[in-house]
C-alpha cells in the first residue's frame, strides 16, 4: 500500500479488524463479518489532545448513546462505520456507528497527506451497538496496539522503498556537469544510507509481525522499536528524495511530492519515533533497574 501510495481507507480497516478481533464478543464477530463483506471500518480512539493510551477518549457513552468528540479519525470520508472509544459509568467500552447515523456529524482535518483523509467526529446522542463491554475497552486496544503500529509502520517501509528507488533512477539517468547525478559522492552516499534505513525498519517490522503471532508478550516492545525506525526512515527517505530530484523535486508535477506527504503523515501516526523510544527506554531502563 506504502509503495502504492494507495489512497484507500484499507490500513484503517485493518487496525479495526485488529481491535475486534481483541474484543472476542459476539458482536465483535459480527462487525468483522461485514468486514470480510467490504465495509470499510475507522477507529476512533483518540482524544483531543491526540493521546490513545488508557481511559483516553472524549466520548461518553449512556443507554447505548454516544456524545463527545473523537479526533484524529483516519479515512474518515472513506469509512462506512466507525468503531469508537467512549467512557461510561463502568470504564471505557468500544462501540460501533454507522457513518451515516443521525446526530455523529463529520468535520475534515487540513492534512498534508494527498493519499488520505483526517477528520473529527462529533456525536450528538448517537445510537450504537456495543462490541466491547465498559471496562474492557482499554483492554482490547492495548491487545491490537501491536499489530496496528505493524501496518503503519510497513506502509512508510513501502514509501520509503519507492522513494528509494524511484531517486536513485533518477540519479541514474540526469547529469549534472557533464556527469551523471550518481556519480557524484554527495548523492550516492545519502542513498546508500536510505536503503540501509529501509532495511532495518523492513527487518524490524517483520520481527514485530512475527511476534504478534508467536511471541505475543513481547509484540508491544517490538513494535515500539519497528514504529520508531520506520518513521524516522521516513523523513530521511522522503528529505533526501525531494533534495536530490532537484528543481522539479519542489513541484506538483513530480509524484515525488505525494509520497513526502504520505510519510510526514505516517511518521506520526499512533506515535512518533521519540514518543516510542521514551516508552521503550521506560520499559528497558525499568527492567534493568
Amino acid at each position: 500500500m506504502g509503495r502504492a501510495g494507495f489512497p484507500s481507507p484499507l490500513l484503517s480497516t485493518f487496525q479495526a479488524t485488529f481491535l475486534l478481533n481483541a474484543c472476542g464478543t459476539t458482536t465483535a464477530q459480527e462487525a468483522l463479518r461485514d468486514i470480510a463483506a467490504g465495509t470499510a471500518t475507522s477507529v476512533a480512539i483518540h482524544d483531543r489532545r491526540g493521546d490513545f493510551g488508557d481511559g483516553a477518549t472524549d466520548v461518553t457513552c449512556e443507554d447505548g448513546r454516544l456524545s463527545g468528540e473523537a479526533a484524529f479519525v483516519q479515512e474518515a470520508r472513506k469509512a462506512e462505520r466507525f468503531l469508537v472509544r467512549a467512557r461510561g459509568t463502568r470504564g471505557t467500552g468500544l462501540y460501533v456507528v454507522d457513518a451515516g447515523a443521525p446526530g455523529l456529524s463529520i468535520e475534515p482535518d487540513a492534512i498534508v497527506d494527498l493519499t488520505r483523509d483526517q477528520a473529527t467526529l462529533s456525536f450528538e446522542s448517537v445510537d450504537a451497538v456495543e462490541v466491547a463491554a465498559p471496562g474492557q475497552g482499554d483492554a482490547a486496544v492495548a491487545a491490537a496496539l501491536p499489530a496496528m503500529l505493524c501496518v503503519v509502520s510497513a506502509d512508510m517501509v513501502g514509501s520509503g522503498e519507492w522513494l528509494l528507488q524511484t531517486t536513485a533512477e533518477y540519479a541514474r539517468t540526469r547529469t549534472q556537469f557533464d556527469r551523471l547525478l550518481g556519480f557524484f559522492q554527495a548523492i550516492k552516499h545519502p542513498l546508500v544510507n536510505c536503503m540501509i534505513d529501509i532495511d532495518a525498519a523492513r527487518s524490524l517490522t517483520y520481527h514485530a509481525a512475527c511476534a504478534v503471532d508467536h511471541e505475543p508478550e513481547r509484540a508491544l516492545r517490538y513494535a515500539r522499536m519497528a514504529k520508531a525506525a520506520a518513521s524516522d526512515m521516513a523523513v530521511t527517505t522522503a528529505s533526501r528524495a525531494v533534495q536530490f530530484h532537484g528543481g522539479i523535486g519542489f513541484t506538483w508535477e513530480c509524484y515525488v511530492h505525494l509520497f513526502f506527504k504520505r510519510q510526514m503523515h505516517g511518521q506520526v501516526l499512533l506515535g512518533d519515533a521519540k514518543h516510542h523510544r521514551a516508552l521503550l527506554a521506560d520499559e528497558v531502563i525499568g527492567e534493568a533497574a
